[in-house]
């Protein structure tokens, strides 16, 4: 991979700069005016995790390195590699990919709950893989209803709430009823928001976005001085969740691209791209991205401290 210098930690910035570890890593450059500063979203971190501990529900201690207080609110993942790590092995039916693929989610879900990350989006089912074979994607559907089915009630049991993004317009009418259960029987559920983008598009996402506002402009609800960032950002998808722009993004497979995946959201989010192939992704990899985050300093614009 290739290696970039990097400043201190995010929300501690009396530490020594540490160096770069050998994963490419870029900086956000900009101050979004719309965000609170850092030192406020880190003091409501600690607010949430003192809420969930007078519920009842246990602090799990952080890997040694890690700070509790510049975790990253909000992860998104491009699960990238699973048909790679199938033919690496032999299989002859990459659905062994997948289904590998499958059970490093679930620990990644396991992880980010016990962790304190408030947000995971995960990029399941780009628009774009509708073109693959058939039995592909048959096979794929098949695996996220099943996947629902069988861990709604970990996510219960884990507080977890799931939505998902996405142009559902193509999925099986019974794959949208369970997504609208799911999606009903835990959305009261406040430790994890867990967003699985399927059928999801980041061009199509910001068009239908600006569709909705240009709606609203010739309806007169909306003035057209009233547009702006803010605006555009509560009519994107990810809008469903507390913090809509991921701080962190993990891509696997050591393809170094975001491919159409929350184009809009991403715009000052840390990236991370790992080697590893998605079903080997596991709780080590996620401390070295973490880690990495964590030695990063955001500035959106502002000089280096």
């Amino acid at each position: 991979m290739q290696s970039f210098n990097l400043p201190v930690p995010i929300y501690n910035n009396n530490l020594a700069p540490q160096k770069a570890d050998k994963h490419s890593l870029f900086r956000n450059t900009r101050e979004q005016t719309h965000r609170f500063p850092t030192l406020l979203l880190a003091a409501k971190h600690d607010l949430d995790l003192k809420e969930e501990e007078d519920k009842g529900v246990a602090a799990v201690p952080l890997p040694e390195g890690l700070l509790r207080e510049a975790m990253p609110r909000h992860v998104a993942v491009i699960m990238d590699g699973n048909a790679r790590w199938a033919r690496q092995r032999g299989f002859i039916a990459l659905s062994a990919g997948h289904e590998a693929g499958a059970r490093s989610l679930r620990e990644l879900v396991d992880l980010c709950c016990d962790w304190g990350v408030r947000v995971l989006t995960v990029f399941a089912f780009s628009y774009d893989n509708w073109i693959r074979p058939k039995v592909e994607v048959d096979f794929l559907m098949s695996l996220f209803e099943r996947m629902l089915k069988s861990e709604l009630d970990n996510f219960i049991r884990q507080g977890a709430r799931v939505s998902t993004i996405g142009d559902s317009s193509r999925l099986s009418e019974s794959l949208k009823k369970l997504i609208s259960d799911v999606e009903e029987k835990t959305k009261d559920n406040s430790r994890l928001h867990l967003i699985v983008a399927v059928s999801y598009s980041g061009k199509y996402d910001v068009t239908q976005a600006c569709k909705s506002i240009a709606q609203k402009v010739k309806d007169g609800t909306v003035q057209l001085e009233d547009i702006d960032e803010s605006l555009l950002e509560q009519e994107l998808e990810t809008n469903c969740a507390e913090y809509p722009c991921p701080d962190l993004l993990i891509r696997t497979s050591g393809e170094l691209r975001i491919s159409n995946f929350l184009l809009w959201q991403l715009a000052y989010t840390e990236l991370f791209f790992a080697e590893a192939l998605w079903p080997d992704f596991g709780k080590a990899e996620f401390i070295e991205a973490l880690t990495s985050y964590q030695q990063r300093q955001r500035r959106y614009g502002g000089r280096r401290s």
